[in-house]
């Protein structure tokens, strides 16, 4: 299982690069058909020679286009299989929250895991559902909460 951090914030020649390509990527993600299975790059050798073609999978270069413009923003990125399992202090970095709130999470089940020897561990996609679950629930409750602001009058339009 490999995971890739990259915590280093890029130097400003290095985000206005990434933001450059960013561009370039939109428009030429733009132009790409509805079911791309794969894309053909051009990448320049280095010593003066001919191109190299590099074939990528089209979803390959979303998520690079997704990284790239994270870290142009000077955000962490971190990339990881979706299978992957993560310790509860894990989880609470990815979730910005307390270790012992994932704790508390786990024990009311609102969080699926489960244990290597003492230890409690969280899937990834468990976490993912986890967190689409209660971002679903805040918009709900905003939602629920405007609208009863509309009803009384209270000014939000």
């Amino acid at each position: 299982m490999a995971i890739a951090d990259i915590e280093e914030p890029l130097t400003p020649d290095q985000a206005r690069v990434a933001r450059g390509t960013v561009e370039q990527l939109d428009r030429y993600m733009r132009g790409m058909s509805p079911g791309h299975e794969r894309v053909v790059l051009r990448a320049d050798d280095e010593q003066g020679g001919d191109s190299t073609p590099l074939i990528v999978p089209a979803p390959a270069l979303h998520l690079f286009r997704t990284v790239l413009a994270a870290m142009a923003e000077g955000k962490a990125v971190t990339v990881m299989p979706i299978h992957a399992v993560l310790t509860t202090q894990q989880a609470a970095d990815l979730l910005n929250v307390s270790r012992p709130h994932v704790i508390k999470l786990i024990d009311d089940g609102a969080l699926p895991a489960h244990r290597v020897g003492t230890h409690r561990r969280v899937r990834v996609e468990d976490l993912l559902a986890y967190q689409r679950r209660d971002a679903d629930q805040r918009r709900k409750l905003l939602d629920d909460l405007t609208a009863e602001a509309q009803e009384l009058g209270l000014g939000y339009e």
